[in-house]
């Protein structure tokens, strides 16, 4: 067989699942909404359950659930009927996820969850199965022309995009956002991504705070120790009224002018660039790079004056978060 009729072997399995996606996407009604306000307020665990290759679909939206805020876990359906239906409560919610909807193995799974009143959620494609009569909730997955007619591609396409949908629509509804995603994520470049200003700057006795009033001299030893390479000016009030950088104090010293005389507000930049402590450290950076400056001041939108922080370009490159 040719190079060019594979790709076309690869296009038709394409076009199958496009086609069975879209036969999904119009079969949605309100069985799912009802699906996800279940998962969205379920207190204990969401356990996901399938046969053959639906049990590893099961295991990638347990996955992605978990991901998202809503603790869940995949079970194998073999191993159910051996003492593993013990791990599943009362409280928690039952997803079993079955093309036909009769698997054998599937049965005592269902018989436990009636008799022990767990709340059972169907995914399935046969609506006289028992899996579907047997549901509280039943998402229907529409029949779908499979790979060479029996290799599960379409139908299993159709499932894990409906665990998809069900995962990000009820991280939605619990008003998931990118700093509860960050804090299961900390490793990783999503992770990294996620950092906020907060996370990475300097703080305490490592700001170089200097008063307005002080001579240039008596603030140059300053300016070295805490290799920042700049100083955050406060007035007398505590509140920040200016910056200097060394590059200013170089262009001074070119200039050969007395630092005896000269005081920090003399040369200081006014209104210098604050960015908020929540904001994500790579719009800082993109900030940086607009102004063309190394360093921002941190502060929080409550008291705008007051700086809390700085954070430098080298901080943030050296947290991975490009």
């Amino acid at each position: 067989m040719n190079r060019k009729k594979f790709i076309s072997v690869a296009k038709n399995v394409i076009n199958l699942e496009i086609k069975a996606l879209q036969n999904l996407k119009k079969s949605l009604n309100q069985s799912f909404d009802q699906a996800v306000s279940h998962i969205s307020k379920c207190h204990s665990k969401v356990i996901l359950c399938g046969v053959g290759k639906c049990g590893h679909i099961a295991s990638k939206i347990a996955a992605t659930l978990a991901s998202v805020g809503t603790p869940s876990f995949s079970l194998l359906a073999s191993d159910a009927s051996h003492g593993d239906l013990g791990m599943i409560s009362k409280k928690d919610i039952l997803i079993l996820i079955s093309n036909s909807g009769e698997s054998s193995e599937l049965k005592n799974i269902i018989k436990y969850a009636k008799r022990n009143k767990i709340f059972l959620i169907g995914i399935v494609s046969r609506k006289e199965s028992i899996l579907y009569k047997a549901s509280d909730i039943k998402l229907y997955i529409p029949k779908a022309v499979e790979a060479e007619g029996i290799i599960p591609t379409a139908s299993t396409t159709m499932q894990l995009a409906l665990g998809d949908s069900l995962a990000i629509a009820s991280m939605k509804y619990k008003k998931f956002g990118k700093m509860d995603f960050k804090e299961l994520h900390p490793a990783g470049s999503l992770g990294a991504q996620l950092k906020t200003v907060e996370d990475i700057m300097i703080t305490g006795n490592k700001i170089p705070f200097v008063n307005e009033n002080l001579k240039i001299n008596d603030v140059i030893k300053i300016l070295t120790e805490k290799k920042l390479g700049i100083l955050v000016v406060l007035n007398n009030k505590k509140k920040t009224v200016g910056i200097i950088t060394d590059g200013q104090i170089r262009r001074f010293t070119e200039k050969k002018i007395n630092f005896d005389l000269l005081t920090v507000k003399k040369i200081m930049t006014k209104k210098p660039i604050f960015v908020d402590k929540n904001e994500l450290a790579v719009k800082a950076l993109s900030v940086m790079n607009n102004k063309k400056i190394t360093s921002l001041l941190v502060n929080v939108k409550s008291k705008p004056s007051k700086t809390i922080g700085v954070i430098h370009i080298h901080t943030i490159l050296q947290s991975n978060i490009t």
